[in-house]
């Protein structure tokens, strides 16, 4: 047999594949991606990145309405966009089987928020299973498929970053179809959910969680390790492995079906210990179910309710057992856009031109930090447009700030169209801009409707930004290179004083892009005797940017610059040169940034 070290997302895909599934779709979101990335090199999976989670879902619903495998994946908040169909297919139920992946991010690695999906399993009454390891992620999809053909439902495979991203061993098995199901024949009481057929559904599904419930009970992926009477512990997914390091001789109950509970098995554990502890991530979720059944443990009072576990957390969180570790002293290494990023002159003339901004999900979320400093809200995918238009409704008389909203290409197909249409159908007038970079960067530049790829390498129709504003009616569309800092200076004053809404497109690759087609790079020079060591391009925040403290003179790192002039707009002696020519700006005496 062979094996093979795999990440979580990888043993996942692999899975998918060897189950039988024939379709996977998702839209990228870290700590997922790399699912559907993997499942896209099995070629007898047809995988797709769909334009938000809810079309995934659905893509793959269909397909298991239809009698096929299929699976979804999405990070934790995509299962927010998807609860729509996720909540109404626990009435239809299924043909073929059907797992959603949400990959939750505890500590809020690459998120917005933290959340516990766990509670989406309870909330819509789906079983749900939590892999410990890579082995564990691989084998949980044929699992989690089998019994969705037994129960007729769709079941939820909840993994978090540390599972998504760590390795561990994997042994691999050959692909085995699964049987072949006739399409299935007319069936509108099952799937079609008007409320005369739902309200029969609502009382199937109360019988469907009494047999699961059975099902928690004696099913082998739940399993008791022994150890002494004095302190056990009942857990799931990666917080077993920190107990395993933490308290190795210790007694576990590991949980890998979490919903429904397996309360018998809980019970009968509890009772042969003097003391048991619920370790988990972020929500009291098994111990607040175990409680309401009259079941004696600990859990929050000893266990963070905040951020990812890890080791020494969970060692330190028993002080009696084990002292207490001192934390390791890391330096913090703040986020930055990479030099030569598209969207840092878009930041550079907002900030100039004291413009207010609402952001969205992306790479530019980057730009609220210093020294940018240039988004003041940010909520979620698609909200960069929505909002401008209620901030802009509520305040009858315009504010002293002008507001502008940002998303960025693959945010705008997933979910900035609608918000665009609701502007121009209310008669809105703000100014809105899709930072184009060509790719889904901040998730590891994947492709999308506007790229003319799709994730199987095939060549597609490219959809166009530009005429899709204009079909929903917007009368001002602007494109323009946002390394251009002059232009698009003329371009958002003359956007932002307009009585009608306003598109601006910046429109350059993301510069990983650039550096996979192998382009070549040709980095500015700052002349020494010009430099007067002012600082000022520094404001542009570009980690190629470096200060010579002993010379008190600013340095390009050449094996870091592309030479994309940005910070060069901004020197008020005229100290940058690229290729051998002096950079003079045309505008210096508007953008002039800050020291």
């Amino acid at each position: 047999m062979e094996k093979k070290l795999l990440s979580g997302n990888e043993a996942i895909a692999r899975g998918a594949w060897e189950a039988g599934v024939v379709l996977a779709a998702a839209y990228p979101g870290t700590p997922s991606t790399e699912i559907l990335e993997n499942i896209a090199k099995y070629k007898d999976i047809y995988s797709e990145w769909s334009t938000n989670e809810k079309v995934a879902f659905e893509v793959a619903l269909g397909a298991a309405f239809s009698g096929k495998r299929s699976i979804c994946a999405m990070k934790h908040v995509g299962l927010n966009v998807a609860a729509d169909p996720y909540f109404t297919a626990s009435y239809t139920g299924i043909e073929g089987g059907f797992v959603i992946v949400s990959a939750d991010d505890p500590g809020m690695h690459s998120s917005q928020n933290e959340q516990d999906n766990r509670n989406y399993a309870k909330f819509a009454k789906i079983p749900m299973l939590e892999p410990s390891d890579s082995q564990e992620a691989k084998d949980f999809v044929k699992a989690a498929l089998e019994i969705s053909e037994k129960y007729d439902t769709p079941v939820l495979l909840r993994i978090t970053t540390r599972i998504a991203h760590s390795k561990s061993i994997v042994e691999l098995l050959p692909r085995t179809e699964a049987p072949q199901k006739p399409f299935p024949e007319k069936n509108p009481k099952k799937y079609v959910t008007i409320p005369a057929h739902a309200r029969v559904k609502r009382a199937k599904i109360e019988e469907r969680s009494a047999a699961l419930a059975e099902l928690s009970e004696e099913i082998p992926l739940n399993k008791e390790e022994s150890g002494g009477t004095e302190l056990g512990f009942i857990t799931s997914g990666i917080s077993y492995q920190y107990i395993k390091e933490s308290f190795p001789e210790a007694a576990v109950l590991k949980l890998a079906m979490t919903h429904p509970l397996p309360f018998k098995k809980a019970g009968a554990f509890v009772k042969k210990m003097k003391r048991t502890v619920v370790v988990e991530e972020l929500d009291a979720y098994i111990e607040t179910e175990l409680k309401a059944r009259g079941i004696t443990v600990e859990g929050k009072n000893v266990i963070p309710v905040l951020g990812e576990l890890n080791t020494d957390i969970v060692r330190n969180a028993i002080k009696d057992i084990r002292p207490e570790k001192p934390a390791a002293n890391i330096p913090v290494r703040p986020p930055a856009l990479c030099p030569g990023c598209p969207h840092r002159g878009v930041f550079v003339v907002l900030r100039e031109l004291g413009l207010r901004v609402v952001g969205d999900i992306g790479c530019y979320t980057l730009g609220v930090l210093p020294p940018l400093s240039s988004i003041d809200w940010q909520v979620c995918m698609g909200a960069g447009i929505s909002m401008v238009q209620g901030i802009e409704k509520a305040w009858k008389d315009a504010p002293a700030e002008k507001i502008v909203g940002m998303v960025g290409d693959s945010t705008f197909f997933h979910s900035g169209i609608t918000g665009l249409i609701d502007v121009v159908y209310n008669k809105g007038k703000g100014t809105l801009f899709v930072v184009d970079n060509s790719t889904t960067a901040m998730t590891g530049v994947q492709d999308h409707p506007g790229t003319g790829r799709t994730l199987m390498g095939e060549p597609a129709e490219k959809i166009d930004i530009k005429e899709i504003c204009r079909a929903c009616g917007v009368k001002e569309v602007y494109e323009v290179n946002p390394h251009d800092l002059d232009e698009l200076y003329d371009i958002v004053e003359k956007a932002v004083a307009s009585p009608v809404p306003s598109v601006i497109i910046t429109k350059l690759p993301c510069v990983l892009l650039r550096f996979k087609a192998k382009e070549r790079f040709v980095p500015i020079v700052i002349d020494q005797e010009k430099c007067i060591g002012c600082k000022t391009c520094l404001s542009v925040g570009c980690p190629a940017l470096s200060f010579d403290t002993e010379k008190k003179k600013m340095i390009a790192i050449p094996f870091m610059c592309v030479g994309c002039e940005v910070c060069s707009a901004l020197c008020p002696v005229e100290a940058h040169m690229h290729n051998g020519e002096r950079i003079r700006p045309k505008r210096k005496h508007k953008i002039r940034g800050k020291k």
